[in-house]
């Protein structure tokens, strides 16, 4: 089952993003995870959570950010964080999850979804390139900095 994520499933959720972290030997701020997930159920016009359950336990959770988009002159959607434990892998959790993200997409009148992964992650690109996220072929590369707060 995959529902939308409330303010009372953040610790379930940070739970989930230090286990997802933890695959690729990256820390967690718990701090800082609850803020951000605080942030986003706080204001759904940014995008939204949903929490993956299997036999009413978290089994894993994708998260959906949406920006305005010049280049396709709408709102994009952006899948920020999709993660499943590895008990549950390969049982359509994820494609449960996707399908609710790209529902809520559609009703957001997004002209576009995108995601990052990793070219030797075979079994996410086979899960994305279901549902038509593919590699684009202009050879651009995502660039990005972590600002610090002003002030």
């Amino acid at each position: 089952m995959v529902r939308l994520a409330t303010r009372s499933d953040i610790p379930q959720l940070v739970e989930l993003m230090r286990e997802f972290y933890a695959e690729s030997s990256f820390p967690l701020d718990r701090e800082w995870a609850e803020r951000a997930f605080a942030g986003l159920i706080d204001k759904p016009s940014h995008g939204a959570v949903w929490l993956i359950e299997s036999g009413g336990a978290p089994v894993g959770h994708v998260v959906l950010s949406v920006r305005f988009a010049m280049e396709f002159g709408g709102l994009s959607g952006y899948i920020d964080d999709l993660f499943v434990r590895p008990a549950h892998r390969r049982q359509g959790a994820a494609s449960a999850a996707l399908d609710a993200l790209f529902a809520d997409c559609r009703r957001r009148s997004c002209r576009s979804v995108h995601v990052e992964v990793g070219p030797h992650n075979t079994a996410a690109n086979m899960l994305y390139r279901r549902y038509g996220l593919v590699p684009g072929d202009d050879q651009r590369q995502s660039l990005g900095v972590v600002l610090q707060p002003a002030g």
